[in-house]
């Protein structure tokens, strides 16, 4: 009974048996209730019948006298026993001719003399009885009452045989039903096991397998729930392995030619004044290389973890506008890119965190140069509205494909454009633009450009 077969089949069957063992109780009390229910209307209409006879061809005559003379008249047209009690209620004559002592009248007998009709059931002579007692009336004045009584044992005993065959009927209900139950229960639990057992697949490692939906109903959802889950976390691995791929590529080149140059460099006939010079700095350009792809995958680290925090502070934007102006402006001119900046004079300060900021847009202009080929165009816009700053940043590059944009914000993804790289840098700026309250929003269309927009609330104060 610890399986779900076995709760779902008890639950099923305490319902079927409580619900079986109400109707059964309500049966047999129905079927009580219209045989002492007939039985009290057949003695009741004959009692009146002969109280009735009575009044209308015994009235002129005294009681005493018409037990004497007429007796006969009032159990000839009933099978029951037939008591005739005067007005104090003392039992007078009786059809069986057996008069037992009398103490107080009974209840029925006392409602008879006081010209109500009178019903009672109990036992009589150790046996149970029904009787019906109705007054007998002289000239309009009650002078007695007339008390038929019958055995229950006959109906009583047909109640019984009814219940007994009430029973037998619901137990077979009971049986042919908890069968089905047990049927019921099986058409849940064969889908749940085969769900489970592919979840217990893909828990292993198995995510090419596929839960079969046989039904829109939970059980439906949870096998589509699963595949979604599986269909996620291939591509999520697919995506993982690309990042890893890509990482590794990308560190290899820059210690390759690292390791190039410093075993050009420790030979005596490579030693000259300019090769050294070209050889430190093609070390340090990748040094430096190295360096930013080590700090975007710690950021990245840091992010996963939650680890971040940001250190707010007021932030002057036209410095920091101008401050990467002058950072980017020489590569843009190096590589023939027309590169603007544009921000209103008098800018206001903004409470945020200035290198995480700066991280950002760097981040995302260093994207747009270079997607951006020759001859192009970068801008750098930034506005100030009532409740928030906007950032925009466009450029006329090569662009995205529609297909990809919506996957350009996630986690190791990567383009297929050659100049892609580890597919972290947009992911870090999402996230550090969310934990700043703020949105960060890209559109783009092939071969035309792209325009990042982030959009920043104006009050907004750390969190600790």
């Amino acid at each position: 009974m610890k399986g779900i077969r076995g709760r779902l089949t008890a639950n099923f069957m305490i319902v079927i048996l409580v619900s079986v063992a109400i109707l059964e109780v309500l049966l047999i009390y129905t079927v009580q209730q219209n045989y002492y229910g007939s039985l009290r209307g057949n003695l009741t209409n004959q009692v009146k019948i002969s109280a009735d006879m009575y009044s209308k061809y015994y009235s002129d005559t005294s009681l005493e006298d018409n037990i004497l003379y007429n007796v006969d008249a009032f159990w000839n047209q009933s099978d029951a026993e037939v008591e005739i009690v005067d007005r104090n209620g003392k039992i007078v004559m009786n059809s069986l001719g057996i008069i037992t002592e009398q103490g107080e009248p009974m209840a029925d007998i006392q409602d008879a003399l006081n010209d109500k009709m009178g019903e009672w059931v109990g036992k009589l002579n150790n046996q149970k009885v029904m009787a019906v007692t109705y007054p007998l009336k002289s000239e309009g004045q009650i002078v007695g009452a007339l008390r038929f009584i019958a055995s229950t044992d006959a109906i009583d005993q047909d109640i019984r045989d009814t219940a007994k065959i009430f029973i037998a009927i619901g137990l077979l209900v009971a049986l042919v039903v908890g069968l089905l139950s047990i049927f019921l229960a099986n058409t849940i639990l064969i889908p749940l096991r085969e769900v489970t057992a592919v979840a217990e697949s893909m828990a292993a490692g198995n995510f090419q397998i596929k839960s079969e939906k046989k039904r829109d109903d939970e059980i439906g959802k949870l096998s589509d729930t699963l595949n979604y889950m599986a269909d996620e976390i291939t591509k999520k691995e697919k995506l993982k392995n690309d990042f890893i791929s890509s990482v590794s590529h990308e560190l290899r080149t820059p210690l390759t030619s690292i390791m190039g140059w410093a075993i050009t460099l420790q030979s005596e006939k490579f030693q000259q004044k300019e090769m050294l010079n070209d050889g430190l700095g093609i070390i340090a350009k990748e040094t430096k290389r190295l360096t930013r792809m080590v700090e975007e995958l710690l950021d990245f680290s840091k992010f996963v973890s939650g680890r971040i925090k940001l250190e707010y502070e007021n932030v002057n934007l036209a410095e920091l506008m101008e401050h990467i102006r002058k950072q980017l402006m020489p590569r843009a001119l190096r590589d023939n890119i027309h590169f603007t900046v544009v921000y209103p004079e008098n800018l206001p300060d903004l409470w945020t965190d200035a290198n995480r900021l700066k991280q950002v847009l760097i981040n995302i202009l260093d994207n747009a140069l270079n997607f951006t080929a020759a001859e192009g165009s970068v801008s750098f816009h930034a506005e100030v509205g009532e409740i928030e700053y906007t950032f925009t940043i466009a450029d006329s590059g090569c662009g995205i494909a529609a297909g990809e944009l919506p996957m350009v914000k996630e986690k190791f993804y990567k383009g297929k454009s050659s100049r892609s790289q580890n597919g972290i840098g947009l992911s870090i700026c999402d996230e550090i633009v969310s934990l700043m309250k703020g949105r960060l929003a890209i559109s783009s269309e092939v071969n035309v450009g792209t325009t990042v927009v982030i959009t920043l609330p104006r009050e907004v104060r750390a969190n600790g």
